[in-house]
């Protein structure tokens, strides 16, 4: 994997507040190795740790996404989901910043079915196919499309797996991480000084309370993945013209060495 520069500089973490952990009593030994020290009764991140990791991240998935690999964010808790539903948009990536439904991924077939039915009842809203039904069937069909759009809203358009989950805070979607981990889907986490940076592939040390570090966090990482896939993009464009460009050089060749023959 091809490192890359990502400007992640001290300075900005420290102004998002991604070095704060949790209090001394509520820490995850398991966490000792991404601490830097004791600020009172606080503990604080090593932030050359956190840069160091979230390099690899962004590295990570720039080369995911410029193998058209497809992402899931997942981030309920309230100081995550505005953040979550910004980043994943503006990147194309599926999310879920509202409940996790248990067996969303581990019970995949049953997932789809109801995706299918979500785009299903989305097309006959657009088309206006639901008012044209008697008024309580139509008021049925719009309140399930309504607690669809509350459940699934950010994956309904995922068509299988994501090959890649992003988990903004461990303990609060330990569900979402319990089935990754199941069916061996690679996870990045960010793991504040209370969490247990084992049970995720890539571990981000960072304040996962703390809108402005979920957002400096989200930020890189979304970044690397617009980034992949305008690389994608390019070399599927760049490829097709490359290869008419040689076979074209090859046809004038050929085509000159027959008029030789012929001169001859």
């Amino acid at each position: 994997m091809t490192k890359r520069y990502w400007n992640i500089q001290l300075e900005d973490m420290l102004a998002a507040r991604v070095h704060l952990g949790h209090h001394i009593k509520q820490w995850n030994p398991r966490m000792a190795p991404y601490l830097y020290a004791k600020l009172k009764d606080t503990h604080i991140i090593n932030l050359t740790r956190t840069a160091r990791l979230l390099s690899e991240a962004c590295d990570l998935v720039f080369d995911a996404a410029s193998k058209g690999k497809q992402f899931l964010i997942v981030g309920t808790k309230k100081e995550a989901a505005n953040s979550v539903a910004r980043a994943a948009i503006r990147a194309e990536c599926h999310y879920v910043n509202k409940k996790w439904l248990g067996g969303m991924l581990t019970n995949w077939s049953t997932t789809k079915k109801r995706l299918g039915k979500f785009r299903d009842l989305i097309r006959q809203q657009k088309t206006g196919g639901l008012n044209r039904l008697p008024k309580r069937d139509a008021a049925i069909l719009k309140r399930q499309l309504s607690h669809l759009q509350k459940s699934l809203g950010g994956v309904k358009y995922m068509s299988k797996l994501p090959d890649i989950v992003i988990v903004i805070h461990q303990q609060h979607e330990f569900t979402a991480l319990q089935e990754c981990i199941t069916l061996g889907i690679p996870t990045i986490g960010l793991i504040d000084t209370n969490c247990d940076p084992d049970l995720v592939d890539l571990p981000i040390p960072a304040n996962d309370d703390s809108i402005p570090s979920i957002r400096f966090i989200l930020n890189k990482l979304i970044f690397a993945i617009c980034m992949g896939r305008s690389s994608s993009i390019r070399r599927t464009t760049i490829r097709p013209s490359h290869i008419k460009e040689k076979k074209e050089k090859e046809e004038m060749k050929e085509k000159e060495e027959m008029k030789e023959k012929e001169e001859m």
